[in-house]
């Protein structure tokens, strides 16, 4: 099972964001990515973070973020909105919702939330990467 970390930033919320995930295996980083974006959210950058590193690692994952809405909308909201079809009119970015549930099918994905800017070392160093991208 790899350890996947994930984070999302945006300068002024809404503004100019940044997405970053990073792959973790034997306590080393082996891969990672990140991306600026214009014009975005936290929350979706939190979400696409999350989208790019399951799109680009294979086999069961663990992932972690430091997003509660991420976490809580993907193992526990989602299924009200799904069985509602998504006729909830508080459901914000719905098209990522269903972006992100559809890749999570037939995967094995562990979700783990972490506390932002604490001592874990991966989860900081996720976060300097989304800083950056939203930064450049």
């Amino acid at each position: 099972m790899k350890d996947i970390y994930t984070d999302g930033s945006c300068i002024n919320n809404p503004g100019n964001g940044g997405w970053a995930w990073l792959c973790v295996e034997n306590n080393k980083i082996v891969r990672y990515n990140s991306k600026k974006v214009a014009n975005t959210t936290n929350n979706q950058m939190e979400m696409i973070a999350a989208i790019e590193a399951i799109r680009n690692n294979e086999g069961e994952l663990n992932i972690f973020t430091d997003s509660i809405y991420l976490k809580n909308g993907i193992t526990t909201w989602i299924f009200s909105w799904l069985k509602t079809n998504w006729k909830n009119n508080t459901v914000k970015n719905i098209e990522l919702w269903k972006e992100l549930f559809a890749l999570t099918q037939n995967r094995k994905i562990h979700w783990n939330w972490v506390k932002a800017h604490a001592t874990n070392e991966f989860n900081n160093k996720v976060d300097i990467l989304a800083n950056s991208a939203a930064r450049s």
